[in-house]
């Protein structure tokens, strides 16, 4: 193998090496930005729970209400 044979080889290697590295980078940044939404969608997806969570303590104060007040309305027409 001669000396220009051997450089070929090296700017061949040397440039399959930077298209890897490109790569790599590219993948890094496309990691972080998936790794930012995952967290943005985790953060939505608690708050979303948070509510729900709120809704169905307020739904059982209400039917709590709703059955005190059936129940004084059963109260006071059995007592007529």
């Amino acid at each position: 193998m001669g000396n220009e044979q051997i450089h070929s080889r090296f700017d061949e290697i040397d440039k399959k090496i930077d298209k890897l590295l490109e790569r790599c980078r590219s993948l890094q940044m496309e990691n972080q930005d998936l790794t930012l939404r995952i967290n943005h969608l985790e953060s939505d997806l608690e708050a979303k729970i948070q509510s729900e969570a709120q809704v169905s303590e307020q739904e059982a104060v209400i039917q709590s209400k709703i059955d005190g007040l059936l129940t004084k309305l059963d109260g006071f027409i059995q007592s007529e």
